[in-house]
Order: C-alpha cells, then structure tokens, then sequence
C-alpha cells in the first residue's frame, strides 16, 4: 500500500469522498495492473488425441484397472504404465483415478472456493434493487448496485455445483453506507459500497442484499449441497461518510446556510457541469461538532473535527489510512459505547457492551454471524493493517460462536467442527510466516495470477510452479495458500487472454490442479469481460455474471471443460492437499497423493 501525503483538505475530501490519489494502492480499488503484452495471439502447445503410453509410477500397482475421469475409458496398469487416448475435447489431458473411486472426505487444502460479489451475480428479487433510496445513474453503472442478491445466489447454487464448487465466499453481506461518494481519482461516476467494504452496520444484512432469512437459506441450501460458505470480513475499516449517511443519521455538518445548495434528499445531489462528484465536499464542514454524532473520535483515526489523524498506511501499517477510508482503533485498550448513529439507529443489532474496547465490538459483530447463521470461514480483508493480537482473538472467538451453533443443531453435518480462516496479506506469496500463528489456515497467494496465461497456453509450463509450491507447503511446517488466477483487485484473466476462448477453456487446467486451496472468482469458468472502469481501473473486474453468454457454443465448451475438471477436483482432495511428483516430461505426467487418495494426470502433446 503506497499511499502520497497530501494537504489536510485533499485527504479529508479523499477519506470522505473515496477518491485515492495517484500512486495508491489500495486492496478495495488499486492493484497491479497487467503486465502481459502480447498482441492477443494463442501460442497454445499442440495436444495429442493418440492412444499414448503413460506411466503411473508406484501410485497404482500392476493389474490394477484405473479410469480416465474425461473419457470414462478404462485401462489395466502393465509396468508402471497405461496405454490411453485423450478425450478429443479434453485439451490433451488424460486423468487417471482407480476405477473403483471411494468416497473421501473433505480438505480445505483440496477445495475449490467460488468468490461472489453478490451484487454482480445474480438478481433474485427487483424489489430491493433500490433499497434506502440508491438509484442507477443512466449511464454506465459503473459503481452503482446492480441488483444481485441472496435470492439470485441461491438460485444458481446448482449451477456451482455442477463446477465442483465445494466452498462460497461471499462479499460482505453488511449493511452498507446508504449514499455514494465520488468514485475514482477523477470523481467521475457515483461509486455505491455494492461491493461490500464500506460498511456502516456490521450487524444486519444490506437490504439490497436480502433479508436475514434469505442469507439463512442461502446458507442451509449450500449446506445441503456440500458446500461450505466463506463469509468476507472486514476489521480495518468501517465505510465512508456520505450526504445521504449524513441526512439519515443526523451526524456532520453543512457550512451555514449551504443546504439551500442541496434538494430534498441529499443523496440526489448532482455536480453542475463544470463539477465532478467530488466537489460536493464544498458544501460540509468537517470542523463542525455534529462528527461527534458518527464514529466518534475513540472509534475511528479520520483526521476531520476532533478525530485523530491516520498516518500513511505506508509509513504504519497498523493505525495508517487505507485510500483515506476511516481507521478502526483496533489497538485501543479504551473502553468505548456504542457510536452515537448506531445507538439510534432503530434496526441494527448492535448494543452497548460493558467494558468493552473497539476490538471487542468488532470481534462479536463479526461471530454473531457464525452465531445466528452457521457460517464455516471468514475471509479477512486487509489483514496486515490489523493488528496480529485481534486476528487470533477473533479466531478463538469464531471457533466459540461455531461451537455454541453446532451444539444448537446437533443434527447438521455442515458446518464442520472447525472454522476456518483465509486471510489477504497484499502481496503475499507461498510462504509460511506468523500469520499461520495468528488464526489463520491459509493466506491468499497473490503469484499464481502471473504465471496463469503460461500455464494456459502450455500446461506443462506449470510444473516448476506446481513443484515448488508443494515443497514449500509439506515442508517442516505444512501450511496451505488459496491461490487465483482472476480477482476483483487486481485483474481479471480473461483481459490478460485478451478475451481469447482457447487460452480462457485451457487456463482452467492450470488453476484447478495447482496444490493448495484455489480460489475461482465468478465467470473464470465463462470468460466474463471487464466492464467500464472510470478512471478507477479495477471497477471492470466487477462486471455482472454473463449469464447470456452460457448459449454461445464456445463459452459452453469452455464451461462444459471447467465442470469435468472441477468435478475431478472435488472428488479428489488429494490434487490439492497431496504432494506433487512429476513422473514424465514426455508425456507431462505428474501425481498427487495422500494416505487415502491418489490420481495421475497427464498433458499429452503432439
């Protein structure tokens, strides 16, 4: 996170308006942009549809019979090899598990996590697309909600299913600050928190989301399933102010006699044409006693009244600003009621705790979750700009609250016994490092992303990286990573492909069979494209699910390829919690195995 120093009236207009100077960077907006420059053309390695003579190694013994799991076909193993032709839609692989398969049981070291925004994904229900008053802007809808819910989601869970989804994450369900604030550097379009990180009451449902009842079916339904939901969590940051939060909540204040400038409802103001969606700030006077109203100053580092100033993220991780967003003073040991806006606010389930600090709060906020709903994760935002102490109170807290519902419903076999926790640690990679001693089971890997367009073109490029993340994580103290190869902060791959079906149906390969956990953001599987960014670059990669391309015959191809691996995948935990051995550069033949579960895989190549 680099974050410039600026004039106290640009930050303040920056932490209220979310506008991030140039050179930020931030894991809600910012990230690294592709690298890749190719002129969009496939180099693809040619694949074989040849019977083709592979060798299994000790994984499966002589006269034992395997199955290929893309063709179905059979063979019987005669010295250490099968005799086998790809399937011709298979893309040259051959995926050998015994032909009589047993059931295993779960790792999340072998999972395969679908991320959702939920707001992009799937609209279940028009009627609260415009929950607390928010509007489309007639324009590109760039930072707007687009109605995607709890009910849309649930509705397509069959549809993970069929991907051999085994676990959700889903964006923060919380209710969000109910205005916008100016989006992007340029302040060019209303930026709404439909992505879930600007959040103003931790412990309810956005409307637009859903009700309570909807995420509760959501939850159960994906249970019935097999599959567990992750729920994204944020401890560093509430969301920002804005004029509609303002007018709602009765906190802030205007310079006299300038709400003649604003109409009725304050969050219908619009910039004259000379103005961007910034220049509302002229209008609010950030000195004005009513901030005491908002968080507070024992709540929040915002710079503005008497609130403490953040430093740079980059000058202190902990009690810095993250793109000027107000700091939680997770570090305080000071005792602190409820925010003023939260004590009147007539539907939130936040109350007053006795005794209790800015952590305590958000660690019972947080696992009320897991309390009410049975959730199985978390996934953690920004969790190097948080203190250590509070990610392993929180999980201590997270596995009571997961007890205390498992005991109130004894006969669910989901969730399971422990809960788990990812983390995101910009710019983390294979390594194992005092987060694991923090709380966490996994950190997200942030390196696949680059070597993924290689791994597509030609699968066995992927073995030096399939190689050396299996050493590092069996090593003498085993860990786990969730790796990815598209994400709503960085980029998304079908733009490093150029949109190019071939290399979008083939990097499902690369992906699935990297160890460890991987992480599939909605529509890998379908090649969704950017949509419209402003000038804030990682708006596009939150486009709407491209449900309408399903009937094109190539994206169906693509998505028919990414089921028969996925399914693969998820019956065998052991392609990603196994160790990786490579058995044949020709053809590339590696292996995975646990105690209990074993498969070869095979790219065979003309």
């Amino acid at each position: 996170m680099r974050l410039t120093p600026l004039s106290r009236l640009v930050a303040t207009c920056a932490l209220l308006a979310g506008c991030a100077s140039p050179g930020t960077q931030s894991t809600l907006d910012s990230a690294a942009q592709p690298t890749d420059n190719r002129a969009g053309q496939t180099h693809l390695c040619a694949t074989s549809t040849e019977q083709t003579r592979i060798p299994v190694g000790d994984v499966f013994r002589d006269g034992e019979w395997v199955r290929d799991a893309f063709s179905g076909k059979r063979a019987q193993v005669e010295d250490g090899h099968v005799s086998l032709a790809p399937a011709k839609d298979a893309e040259g692989l051959v995926m050998l598990e015994s032909a009589q398969p047993v059931q295993h049981s779960f790792q999340w070291a072998g999972a395969t996590v679908y991320f959702v925004i939920t707001d992009r994904f799937a609209n279940g229900r028009t009627d609260n697309d415009h929950a607390y008053g928010r509007k489309f802007d007639g324009d590109q809808e760039i930072g707007t909600f687009h109605g995607g819910d709890f009910a849309g989601l649930t509705e397509r869970l069959d549809y993970l299913e069929k991907l051999g989804v085994n676990a959700l994450w889903v964006s923060p369900p919380v209710e969000q600050i109910h205005g916008w604030v100016g989006g992007g550097d340029q302040g060019d379009f209303r930026h709404y928190g439909y992505h879930g990180y600007y959040a103003l009451d931790f412990t309810r449902p956005d409307a637009a989301y859903g009700t309570e009842e909807e995420f509760q079916t959501l939850v159960d339904q994906a249970h019935q399933r097999g599959i567990r939901v992750v729920m994204d969590i944020v401890m560093n940051h509430p969301g920002y102010s804005s004029l509609q939060d303002m007018q709602d909540f009765h906190f802030g204040g205007l310079f006299d006699g300038f709400e003649k400038y604003l109409p009725e409802r304050w969050g219908d103001w619009q910039p004259e044409s000379w103005e961007n969606f910034h220049a509302y700030h002229a209008l609010i006077d950030y000195d004005s006693p009513g901030w005491s109203h908002w968080w507070g100053k024992d709540w929040v580092r915002a710079g503005i009244a008497d609130y403490p100033n953040a430093p740079s993220a980059g000058i202190d991780p902990i009690k810095g600003s993250l793109a000027y967003l107000p700091d939680f003073q997770t570090e305080s040991t000071k005792a602190v009621d409820l925010p003023d806006f939260l004590a009147n606010k007539a539907d939130t389930h936040a109350r007053n705790l006795p005794n209790a600090t800015v952590r305590d709060y958000l660690i019972q906020w947080h696992t009320s979750w897991i309390r009410r709903f049975g959730i199985d994760g978390f996934r953690a935002d920004t969790v190097k700009h948080v203190e250590p102490e509070a990610w392993a109170e929180l999980k201590v807290a997270a596995q009571k609250a997961l007890d205390d519902y498992r005991a109130n419903h004894p006969d669910q076999a989901l969730p399971a016994r422990k809960f788990w926790m990812v983390g995101e640690v910009f710019p983390h990679s294979v390594t194992r490092d005092h987060y694991y001693d923090d709380g966490f089971d996994a950190v997200i890997n942030f390196d696949l992303q680059d070597n993924a367009l290689a791994g597509a073109e030609c699968l066995p490029e992927m073995d030096s990286v399939y190689a050396d993340y299996s050493q590092s994580m069996h090593g003498d103290k085993p860990f786990n990573v969730m790796s990815y190869i598209s994400s709503h902060d960085t980029r998304l791959f079908s733009s490093e492909a150029h949109n190019d079906p071939e290399l979008q149906k083939r990097v499902a390969a690369a992906l699935l069979f990297t160890p460890g956990t991987v992480q599939v953001f909605y529509g890998d599987e379908s090649g969704r494209r950017d949509g419209p960014n402003g000038s804030d670059p990682q708006q596009g990669t939150r486009s709407d699910m491209n449900w309408d391309a399903l009937d094109d015959p190539k994206t169906a191809s693509t998505l028919a390829y990414w089921r028969k691996l996925g399914q693969f995948r998820e019956a065998h935990p052991a392609i990603g919690a196994g160790r990786h051995e490579r058995l044949s550069s020709s053809p590339y033949t590696f292996s995975r195995q646990t105690d209990d579960d074993r498969v070869v895989i095979s790219f065979v190549r003309q």
